[in-house]
């Protein structure tokens, strides 16, 4: 592969186009109109001198454009451009040289506008860079140079401002405006302790971040290296292109000639001559690469060059990483179980604020679900870890542990049932000890991506036949994710060099991609074929040695790549054969003498400026694939996601009631669980179902295509009402008896735990299918809207 131009060479490049192509359409222009108004008013040889001249000034760009071509070992198809307009003076006929010279001159700067177009998002990522950031130390703050920003410095962004490095946000929520990486419109806002990424606006207060990467190693400098790379150059479709000018020059002069020998007429050979010229139609194919790239990058993929979204249109096979592509990349809080006699919320509290000084991954996700769900956190005193065990600490007068038992028992009948759901849920246990006494459990484990099954379905629909997934995680949770997202094989507990083998085998059968996200994904994804890297919290390792990245934190977007990737190259080949088999036709005209130069020129510059113009709509997506939503059907899904978010937060009520019936320790207590449940289930999921029935899934049917395609949902809407009345009616008995009867325990509990499975399947069914067709960043399916794990509603 040729080595790509320098930025300076490129912005040298562009400058002297900016303004020589409009200069060379308004000479051409001129000296034609002006020829035309004096031929009008009978001053001919005048008139002549002026199409002359017009023709003479295209002649020389065309001939170093050919020159040009030759060099680059490409059929130099601007043969036929010199020989056209040299032929044109030659024969006398010089309207149709100042034609010819305006035609080419227009397509020139059509095309070139046509690029500057497309490559507008591209270059806006360029121009986006920030170029300082505000630093603070103690009171005051100072505007430094970004390439001195250091990891740890507290930095300020005021509203307005692009956030320079990769961090995290401190003490303050934050309103940003992510459209620039991700191709998003909406605002998202990030808390305290969530990570911000460099490139985003700052679209509310002020706020400050502590910086988690230098400016160098920040996700914005990655994309911004690949965007200096984007180019259409080396694309196999436009190599197409040059085999087809390859046999379209040689045909071109044989026609020419022979109409010359055939007729004795050299101004046939030279009208022939005149349509055949395709300098303009042939680079329409590179337009809709070009135009292909602009759109892919609007959609949040930064693609390296033509020559991977090209490959990326051939792909069949798909090797994924699990963690960070198929799964969040980070531990979230599952649930939060206490001992007998304890408060859940109040336990998350105390171990969130002794975990605030603890650097570990676990401490992080505990104390960021427990700023989410708006507990205040205390200052802990007296604070120790010991690496391996934990951390330790005085939080309002307890004595507080997190992490692990220090003799490894859970003799207490609870912690043994936790200790099993962990193993069966491949989940991490946090111990919480107050006072040396066990209170606590929080379980936490890497969520699958809420979206991720609609996801693979994408990609199957975008032509990939065979998805492998890739991981160096345990057998178990990979062997689980691959069940319920349908791969067809998966290998655990692989090293970097094992994945390398494995793509090389892959590669070796089929055009594979491989999407990975971590350090030890660079050498796999430089393997493949094309190699995808999740850039939104990805590695800069991976990111370089990707040949696209996706800026947004959302797999899917690779199938609308590919879509691109198709769509662009069919656009390319349309216009190209279109466009030449055009010009054919007029060359049998041309040759049996019913079109004359002018007349010829005339035409081509229609079928040159028609494929051009037929090449950008590749900047539009293919219109079959669109399926855009109603605003009020969106704003629908956004509701209702919202209430799923919200009714997270008491789904745990009926596991509580269920143990709290199976323990039968004591009736009163197990009945007013069950009787919280029953309060959950009347007052807020059977208003969320019913309302679900009459407004959203009538609304879906348009962009679904069929009301069948929510009657799965309605079924299990019904099935729901079933269980909940069922419930009622075993109520209605034990407030009678002033007690759950034994006869009504077995029932009642299947119930509980029947609605409850059911309603976390149901959920995440609706997330995936529906939900999912609003394109929204925020996050409201989070690792615990995966689990079912209570979360309180947004702010």
């Amino acid at each position: 592969m040729r080595s790509q131009p320098t930025a300076r060479t490129r912005s040298w490049k562009a400058r002297i186009s900016s303004w020589f192509e409009p200069v060379l359409v308004g000479v051409t222009v001129s000296a034609l109109a002006i020829g035309g108004v004096l031929w009008a008013f009978g001053v001919r040889d005048i008139a002549d001198g002026f199409w002359i001249a017009a023709t003479a000034a295209a002649f020389l760009p065309a001939l170093y454009w050919m020159i040009a071509t030759l060099v680059k070992g490409r059929a130099g198809v601007d043969l036929i451009a010199v020989l056209s307009l040299a032929g044109t003076v030659m024969v006398g006929e010089y309207l149709a040289g100042a034609l010819i010279a305006v035609m080419l001159a227009g397509g020139r700067a059509l095309d070139a506008a046509a690029e500057r177009r497309a490559s507008r998002d591209l270059r806006a990522l360029l121009e986006h860079a920030p170029r300082s950031a505000r630093r603070r130390i103690g009171d005051e703050v100072m505007v430094i140079p970004l390439d001195q920003v250091t990891v740890g410095d507290v930095l300020v962004v005021a509203a307005g401002e692009v956030v320079p490095v990769d961090g995290r946000i401190l003490n303050t929520v934050a309103v940003l405006d992510e459209s620039v990486l991700t191709g998003e419109p909406l605002q998202v806002e990030r808390g305290p302790g969530d990570p911000v990424r460099s490139g985003v606006v700052n679209a509310g207060d002020a706020f400050e971040m502590r910086a988690g990467a230098t400016a160098a190693d920040s996700t914005y400098a990655g994309i911004v290296r690949l965007a200096q790379q984007a180019n259409a150059e080396n694309a196999p479709v436009v190599r197409l292109a040059d085999r087809y000018a390859a046999w379209f020059l040689p045909l071109a002069l044989l026609v020419a000639g022979g109409a010359y020998v055939w007729s004795g007429s050299a101004v046939r050979a030279v009208a022939v001559l005149v349509v055949a010229t395709p300098c303009p139609l042939l680079l329409a194919a590179p337009v809709a690469i070009v135009s292909g790239l602009s759109r892919a990058s609007r959609l949040g993929v930064v693609v390296r060059g033509g020559g991977a979204l090209e490959s990326l249109g051939h792909a069949t096979t798909l090797v994924m990483d699990k963690t960070g592509t198929l799964t969040a990349g980070r531990p979230k809080v599952v649930d939060v179980i206490a001992a007998p006699g304890r408060e859940a919320p109040e336990m998350m509290r105390l171990a969130a604020s002794v975990d605030q000084v603890s650097p570990h991954v676990l401490a992080e996700a505990i104390v960021t679900e427990a700023l989410a769900r708006g507990l205040a956190l205390s200052a802990p005193a007296e604070v120790a870890e010991q690496a391996g065990r934990g951390v330790s600490g005085v939080v309002d007068g307890h004595r507080v542990e997190v992490g692990k038992l220090p003799d490894g028992s859970t003799g207490a009948d609870w912690a043994r049932a936790v200790v099993n759901r962990a193993s069966l849920d491949s989940a991490a246990i946090a111990w919480v000890v107050v006072d040396d006494e066990l209170a606590a459990a929080v379980l936490l484990r890497d969520p699958l991506r809420r979206n991720a099954p609609r996801t693979i379905r994408r990609l199957r629909q975008a032509g990939l036949t065979r998805l492998v997934m890739l991981t160096g995680d345990r057998p178990e949770p990979a062997r689980e994710v691959a069940t319920v997202l349908g791969l067809d094989e998966v290998y655990a507990g692989q090293s970097p060099a094992d994945k390398v083998e494995a793509v090389r085998r892959e590669r070796e059968s089929a055009v594979t991609v491989m999407v990975g996200d971590g350090v030890n994904d660079a050498p796999a994804l430089a393997a493949a074929s094309v190699g995808v890297a999740m850039g939104a919290r990805g590695s800069t390792a991976s990111s370089e040695a990707a040949d696209i990245v996706l800026t947004t934190d959302r797999l899917d977007r690779l199938a609308d790549a590919m879509d691109t990737a198709r769509w662009s190259r069919r656009i390319a080949v349309q216009s190209a054969v279109v466009g030449m088999g055009l010009s054919l036709v007029a060359m049998v005209v041309a040759a049996i003498g019913r079109l004359p130069p002018a007349a010829g020129a005339l035409l081509q510059e229609g079928i040159d400026v028609a494929v051009i113009l037929n090449a950008l709509r590749a900047l539009r997506g293919n219109p079959a694939l669109r399926t855009d939503l109603p605003p009020d059907t969106e704003a629908l899904l956004h509701r209702f996601a919202d209430e799923h978010e919200t009714l997270r937060d008491t789904l745990t009520l009926l596991r509580t009631a269920a143990d709290r019936l199976a323990d039968r320790s004591e009736d009163a207590v197990a009945l007013s669980a069950v009787e919280d449940a029953y309060r959950f289930l009347t007052g807020e999921l059977r208003p969320h179902e019913q309302a679900e029935e009459t407004e959203l899934y009538p609304a879906l049917a348009v962009p679904l295509g069929s009301v069948e395609a929510t009657a799965t949902m309605s079924r299990t809407h019904a099935e729901i009402e079933r269980l909940t009345t069922r419930i009622e009616t075993h109520l209605r008995l034990a407030r009678i008896a002033g007690r759950i009867g034994p006869d009504q325990t077995d029932d009642l509990l299947a119930c509980l735990y029947g609605l409850y499975t059911l309603l976390q399947l149901h959920f995440r069914q609706e997330e995936e299918n529906y939900f999912t067709l609003a394109e929204d960043e925020r996050e409201y399916a989070s690792a615990a809207g995966q689990s079912g794990a209570p979360r309180p509603p947004r702010r």
